[in-house]
């Protein structure tokens, strides 16, 4: 009688190897849990550093650097700010910081190959301010407004291309064409920009934005949302949003305070005077704009005349159906604004409150002009004198322009003179970042991150993991069977092809 056959059975499979079909289920989805798992591992690592990383870089400053090339010194904004590329940013208020230097860029425009020079303070400055690796992130633009404009062409370009070997060196994010002259219509626009994101009003309808006056040393600029039909040369369109914006702009080259002083100078201080009898024409007053005892002056009303006779030069030549200034067009200033540089520090100066009307300020200057110079030395004797002595010019100049040229009533309160609005300086080049923030090419989302070492690392080790799984899970386990040897009498396990 035979020995009874022992079972054939596979030693690895256990308990399951006894059930129908229990080679399928033993193995294949053994496999196919752990090339599953592997998978969902991977995955899960990669989407909890998009996510890790999505916040690390929400909650990390990005910084931009703004320089502002004027026409008496350079300033240095390096901004920083929170918020996705693409969308209207957070400023960071602590991490932001502001450097100047004198003079500015167009006074080297005898010696244009010296201009960089200027700059590596300046960008010195900004490493300070901006960490080492996020320095090749950080754009650096420079951006020259009217004192570089009057500059003659090739002396122009030959001071930017010395700055632009400074800025390529710097180890900051930079391009030849972001070092430029920028047109005043961008400078107002900019600075209209800044004042409505200090406002907390950009975005919004435009009904509710504020419109931007600005008096600096070589131009002025006027910047407020118009819904009257616009010439082209004075439109310009802005979209925040879902907010699109219809903006008059306008820069008035050579009527900034300080050039329309100097102009008023050359008149009233001609080299060579043909004869006394010519200079009677304006009486004994050799200088209306002058306090009374500095140079003969002291007559307010005079010297605005004579402020508003420069500012309606070549009206004659005005194309359009009304010209406030020259031969400029301007609409119908609509809305409340703001009034920032020299409109600011006169107001400041004759400690006028910041909504006070242009009849307070002809007041204030009727009084300092036709007060004896002496008294008003010793009652100002911290103020240089020659800073000293325009004030009554600055006071009339302003009356002179914003009345009798731009028509804003003497008794209109809708202008507030001030550079700053919370805890924001009210400066053009703020309003640049925003906007080169806001128009960035990146795409705004949830998984925007910097792609860096770290991750390239982690996407590595995800690929070789799910590679490793892959390779098992077509790696065939040898089949085996055991059978019971009679003649030798033990079991012997052979390989089953």
């Amino acid at each position: 009688m035979d020995a009874p056959r022992p079972p054939i059975r596979h030693p690895s499979a256990g308990f399951f190897s006894l059930l129908p079909g229990s080679l399928s289920f033993a193995h294949k989805p053994h496999r196919r849990r752990m090339w599953l798992s592997t998978v969902s591992l991977a995955v899960v690592l990669s989407l909890v550093y998009l996510v890790t990383a999505s916040r690390s870089s929400a909650s990390t400053p990005r910084f931009g650097i703004i320089i502002d090339a004027g026409s008496s010194g350079t300033r240095i904004h390096v901004f920083a700010s929170k918020g996705d590329p693409g969308v209207i940013p957070s400023l960071d208020l602590g991490s932001t910081a502001v450097m100047r230097v004198t003079p500015g860029l167009s006074s080297y425009s005898a010696d244009p190959e010296r201009a960089g020079e200027s700059l590596v303070e300046l960008m010195e400055f900004a490493k300070g301010k901006v960490a080492k690796d996020q320095r090749r992130d950080t754009e650096v633009r420079l951006m020259a407004t009217a004192g570089l404009r009057m500059v003659e062409v090739g002396a122009r370009e030959r001071i930017l291309e010395s700055c632009r070997r400074i800025l390529r060196s710097s180890g900051f994010r930079f391009k030849d064409d972001w070092a430029t002259v920028i047109p005043g219509s961008d400078e107002g626009t900019y600075a209209w920009v800044a004042a409505n994101y200090a406002l907390g009003t950009l975005g919004s309808d435009p009904e509710n934005t504020t419109g931007i006056i600005e008096l600096g040393g070589a131009s002025a600029q006027v910047t407020f949302s118009s819904s009257e039909a616009l010439p082209p040369e004075y439109l310009r369109v802005l979209t925040f949003g879902k907010t699109t914006y219809k903006l008059y702009t306008n820069s008035f080259l050579h009527l900034g305070q300080n050039v329309a002083h100097e102009s008023l100078q050359k008149i009233f201080y001609p080299r060579e005077l043909k004869s006394s009898e010519e200079s009677g024409r304006v009486g004994s007053l050799v200088d209306p704009c002058s306090p009374n005892g500095y140079s003969h002056g002291g007559n307010f009303s005079q010297c605005r005349s004579a402020a508003l006779t420069q500012l309606l030069k070549e009206k004659d030549d005005c194309n359009y159906q009304l010209c406030h200034s020259g031969s400029t067009f301007i609409p119908k200033m609509q809305g409340n604004f703001i009034a920032t540089e020299n409109f600011f520090y006169t107001s400041k100066f004759f400690g006028l409150h910041p909504t006070s009307s242009l009849s307070d300020l002809m007041l204030a200057g009727e009084e300092f002009c036709e007060e004896d110079w002496l008294k008003t030395k010793e009652k100002y004797h911290l103020v240089n004198d020659e800073d000293l002595s325009r004030y009554c010019f600055s006071a009339a100049y302003i009356v002179a322009l914003l009345h009798d040229s731009f028509g804003i009533p003497m008794d209109d309160r809708r202008i507030e003179y001030t550079n700053q609005v919370g805890d924001f300086q009210i400066e053009w080049a703020l309003g640049a970042y925003i906007v080169q923030s806001t128009t960035s090419s990146e795409k705004s989302n949830w998984t925007t991150v910097t792609i860096n070492g770290d991750f390239f690392v982690l996407l590595l080790a995800s690929l070789l993991l799910v590679f490793a799984a892959w390779v098992v899970s077509k790696w065939k386990r040898p089949r085996t069977k055991t059978i019971y040897d009679l003649e030798k009498g033990r079991y012997i396990v052979t390989r089953v092809s």
